[in-house]
């Protein structure tokens, strides 16, 4: 770039397009909007020259005229900004942090002046009744696993809203790309109980062939890619997936969730750059729960916790209580609109807490002490708080509770022992469906194994079928 001599003028800088006096609009908004920090004499780097012509001529114009300038401002290729004659640092966080959206209180009471979703009786009820079968099935299943019944297993304990508020305000032609903590969605969109147990005990009829973790789910049918374990690698396959929506001009969104842990992960960055960059209708759902596996959220991130995160990516964001079904419920209703209508990427992040232990391998109880665990699970559950403003709406009672618990346990109880009983994938099946043509050395171990099984056949597993 070319240095401008002393004697052009700044009006000729705005003349040739280099500097711009913003518009009325902008100038009044411009106090939103951060600009980005220079010191007043910069004395290198390719916009030097264009910095040190401003302080020339405001060194020799008249007091009014340097007031003027100030609402100048230059187009620089990745920020348009504002000028200050003072060095002046952002601070590390807001001096507020960003508020938390909620409509319920911690008694299920409806606040005042709040924004009430459209919501009716049908609707409501639905809702609960999975989230007391999502509880219901998830007591179970951890029970059955301590039993030896299967090897793994993790709750949704004290997430339950975020898991089917968010379920029931998606579409179910949306893709979901999950962690291994939302089989509540699936369980709204219609996977049964069975099918459920059939993955976790790994047998003839798991849709996974018995090739993964239990609780890692995954549904065709049902828009669901089969969980993977690896911490964060689900989002970017979510920007993608919603790339494609766009693409094709369709009028569906993607939805991925994940821990704060998540967050540390470079994955979370480049989705989240990716997403805004390309402006892709995709929902990122985080549940900050506070801990990733042991470690705090205090020691995962300084940030304003997730939420601040959307804004230095340049996308739209929202912090909402996670434990409030019907804040969760209007939240991602109204994101999802923006996504697609809008064609743009939403952050949420929702406060929640991990009541559970974080799979039936940890102890939290070594990390966290016992009367936090249970003031979350006592006065801040989910569930609790739900029926609660059921029955102030006289749509839930006593007797309703009972029946619906008891034929949830009873559902459950027979989706284990069906699923239990069968035969689980056969051995055959660990060395097909990843080439189309099996290679030599596949053959080979296979053939070993096989011998080594037949040396050892009273170390075998009898509900294994060798073909």
């Amino acid at each position: 770039m070319m240095v401008p001599k002393p004697a052009s003028s700044w009006a000729r800088l705005i003349t040739t397009g280099l500097l711009r006096r913003p518009s009325h609009p902008f100038h009044a908004s411009r106090s939103t909007i951060a600009p980005v920090r220079f010191p007043s004499s910069p004395s290198c780097g390719p916009f030097a020259s264009v910095l040190r012509e401003r302080q020339f001529c405001s060194s020799s114009s008249s007091g009014d005229e340097s007031e003027d300038h100030l609402d100048e401002f230059l187009d620089f290729p990745g920020a348009k900004v504002g000028f200050i004659n003072k060095i002046k640092f952002t601070a590390e966080r807001p001096q507020e942090p960003v508020p938390c959206f909620r409509v319920l209180d911690d008694h299920g009471r409806l606040i005042k002046d709040a924004y009430m979703p459209e919501v009716d009786k049908p609707l409501a009820i639905r809702m609960y009744q999975n989230m007391v079968t999502l509880q219901v099935m998830d007591t179970l299943f951890f029970e059955a696993q301590r039993q030896g019944r299967f090897s793994f297993y993790l709750t949704t304990f004290g997430e339950e809203a975020i898991n089917i508020a968010s379920a029931a305000a998606l579409n179910n032609d949306d893709m979901v790309y999950a962690q291994y903590r939302e089989p509540g969605v699936l369980m709204w969109r219609g996977f049964t109980l069975k099918e459920f147990a059939n993955q976790c005990f790994s047998n003839v009829a798991d849709y996974g062939k018995g090739r993964q973790m239990p609780v890692h789910y995954g549904s065709a049918k049902l828009n669901y890619p089969t969980v993977s374990s690896p911490i964060g690698t689900q989002l970017p396959h979510a920007v993608g997936a919603a790339y494609a929506f766009k693409m094709d001009q369709k009028p569906l969104c993607t939805t991925t969730f994940f821990g704060e842990g998540a967050s540390s992960e470079g994955d979370f960055h480049g989705a989240m750059n990716f997403a805004a960059v390309l402006e892709v209708p995709v929902l990122f759902i985080c549940r900050n729960n506070g801990f990733a596996i042991s470690t705090p959220a205090s020691e995962q991130f300084k940030s304003d916790g997730v939420v601040a995160k959307g804004h230095a990516y340049g996308m739209r964001s929202i912090r909402v209580d996670g434990n409030d079904t019907l804040a969760m419920y209007a939240t991602v209703k109204a994101a999802r609109k923006m996504a697609v209508e809008e064609s743009r990427p939403i952050l949420i992040e929702a406060l929640t807490y991990r009541v559970g232990h974080h799979s039936t391998s940890d102890d939290s109880g070594k990390y966290r002490k016992g009367d936090e665990m249970q003031h979350w699970k006592t006065m801040r559950d989910p569930v609790l708080r739900f029926r609660r403003w059921l029955e102030g709406e006289g749509w839930w009672d006593t007797d309703a509770e009972q029946k619906l618990r008891s034929d949830a346990r009873n559902e459950v109880i027979s989706a284990l022992q069906s699923a239990g009983s069968q035969m689980k994938q056969p051995l055959t099946n660990l060395f097909t469906d990843v080439y189309d043509t099996i290679p030599r050395n596949l053959i080979q171990q296979e053939k070993e194994l096989r011998s080594t099984v037949g040396r050892h056949h009273e170390d075998y597993p009898s509900d294994v079928p060798l073909y």
